[in-house]
């Protein structure tokens, strides 16, 4: 909704009548065009009683209201303007709260009242009534467009194919992705059901980029995700996954995303080599950052089955992501820190972090500097690494910093869980140490000694 601008009638344009005419509002209260007296209106007069004003104003929630539509004191759309004897129009029930809280004042002008009567201002009343009602059906007439435009071309596509298809396919994503009424018109008219039987063996990656570019905008059932689960589906979402434009790729990896949710499958039927290489490659590909994001929840639903997590650490996934951890933005980086703690939890993934050079610097500088979570994540990886190998990983651990970040953990107001383990990882670094060399090799200030 816009900023309140005083009361004024004057140099307020507004759009009325089915030839779109522009008037301004003083001209239209004038001429009474919006005020219930020319024919045109009478037309839609019929309709306004049966639709609600409130209702109206919550439909239309999102759209620019003229100023001198909105009460200056809720800033919200006026229902049922009154007018002071200072000529400013407030919503009654603002202002009569604004006089039960003992003030004589009119609170645009702070003029003392000399009348505290309250006239209703039915010409203004029409006015917003008109107003919301032509933006109220004309944004109906819209939305039954494109419900009729989506039957359409659901019935197109049952009879289409080849680049006909194609073109009917662009279409119904570019409107699906648009109107929210488009979407819901896919899933009542069986779009889904459809657009899953164009999926499969030999389905082209033209066909196939379309369709999922529809379905993953899509709240699919659990009907839906079982077709969509079917190998020869989810083979041809890897192989766009590996070979696709960057747009189809992050779709593809949205979509597989969708489909691994939930304990009612065999992750089995999903997951693949395949599957893996192209999602590093995704997270890898610093030419498209937006492909990070997806990516990274991919591979977090995936680790989370750990007969795949040794599959994931096979592939080279450690050394890129932990290359990344300095570069990503707090989401991406929580994402990042879960996949490395579940692949520490395994002999191949804490062996491949012990022998990434960056893994202890990166990790450690992550501590106490992004959120309670990220440095949780980062304790439960420097602990892995460290016991390990605890007289080479703690030696590198102390020069990196981390014992004035343990005591920076253990002063904090995190939980005390998360102080236990940072306690148990500063004896573990200092057992190599005489307490007089470990203080002088932590390189502690005199405060934190």
């Amino acid at each position: 909704m816009p900023m309140y601008e005083p009361n004024s009638y004057r140099n307020v344009k507004l759009d009325v009548g089915a030839g779109g005419q522009v008037l301004d509002l003083e001209t239209a209260i004038k001429d009474g065009v919006l005020g219930g007296v020319g024919g045109g209106v009478l037309v839609c007069a019929g309709v306004a009683e049966k639709l609600d004003l409130k209702k109206m104003i919550e439909e239309l929630e999102s759209i620019e209201v003229p100023p001198v539509f909105i009460c200056p004191i809720s800033l919200d759309p006026m229902q049922d303007p009154v007018t002071l004897c200072t000529g400013q129009t407030y919503e009654r029930s603002n202002i009569l709260k604004w006089f039960s809280l003992g003030h004589c004042t009119c609170p645009t002008t702070m003029q003392e009242l000399w009348d505290d009567t309250v006239t209703p201002n039915r010409t203004m009343q029409q006015l917003i009534y008109s107003w919301f009602l032509q933006k109220f059906l004309a944004m109906k007439k819209r939305s039954e467009d494109v419900q009729g435009r989506v039957i359409e071309l659901l019935e197109n596509l049952k009879k289409v194919k080849g680049q006909a298809r194609v073109q009917t396919l662009k279409e119904l994503r570019q409107v699906a992705a648009a109107h929210s009424t488009a979407r819901k018109a896919v899933l009542d008219n069986g779009g889904t059901a459809l657009l899953s039987s164009l999926l499969g063996p030999f389905t082209t990656h033209a066909v196939g980029s379309e369709v999922v570019g529809i379905l993953v905008n899509l709240d699919l059932d659990f009907a839906s995700k079982s077709n969509l689960r079917q190998p020869a589906k989810i083979s041809l979402m890897v192989d766009m996954l590996n070979e696709g434009s960057i747009e189809t790729k992050i779709n593809c990896t949205r979509l597989i995303d969708v489909l691994m949710e939930g304990n009612d499958f065999e992750h089995e039927n999903i997951w693949s080599l395949s599957l893996l290489v192209g999602l590093l490659r995704l997270v890898k590909d610093k030419r498209h950052p937006n492909g990070l994001l997806a990516g990274l929840g991919l591979l977090k639903s995936i680790c989370s089955h750990e007969s795949v997590r040794g599959s994931v650490v096979s592939i080279g996934t450690v050394p890129p992501l932990v290359g990344l951890l300095p570069s990503l933005n707090s989401e991406c980086l929580e994402l990042a820190l879960y996949i490395l703690e579940v692949l520490s939890s395994i002999p191949e993934g804490r062996l491949a972090l012990k022998d990434c050079a960056n893994t202890i610097p990166n990790v450690v500088k992550l501590l106490m500097r992004v959120s309670e979570a990220c440095t949780q994540l980062a304790l439960s990886i420097l602990w892995a690494v460290c016991m390990l190998a605890p007289e080479e990983c703690t030696a590198l651990a102390v020069e990196a910093g981390l014992a004035a970040k343990l005591l920076l953990v253990i002063q904090s107001g995190c939980n005390p869980m998360l102080k236990q383990r940072s306690v148990e990882l500063l004896k573990l670094c200092s057992l190599n140490y005489t307490s007089t060399i470990f203080i002088s090799e932590c390189k502690l200030t005199r405060t934190i000694q």
